[in-house]
């Protein structure tokens, strides 16, 4: 059995949001997020895969398409395949967020 823990996993960058990768494969990836106050992922779209934030930690301002939304801890959002989507951190404490994409992005 493959497993890890979060504590274990995610790590912060004090220069920008730090991507942590807990699984990959050719069919998923599955990483955490982690993002100091003031730190963001540009919006952004990847066309041939779907993106899901769940928020495991924080609060953060999402947006997916032409909206913008706050979310916290236990909240998820989705961004289908070619919909822009990013993530900002403007709460005063840490945010680590679980992410899923399927397929991943080409490279």
């Amino acid at each position: 059995m493959d497993f890890k823990n979060i504590e274990s996993v995610a790590s912060f960058s004090e220069e920008k949001m730090k991507k942590n990768s807990f699984f990959n494969s050719e069919r998923l990836f599955y990483d955490a997020y982690c993002l100091r106050p003031g730190q963001a992922q540009k919006v952004h779209a990847h066309e041939g895969s779907d993106k899901v934030y769940f928020v495991l930690r924080g609060t953060g301002l999402f947006t997916v398409g032409e909206e913008s939304r706050e979310l916290g801890e236990g909240n998820a959002v989705i961004a289908r395949a070619g919909e822009p989507h990013g993530v900002a951190n403007e709460s005063g404490g840490d945010l680590v967020l679980l992410v899923t994409m399927a397929p991943p992005p080409a490279h």
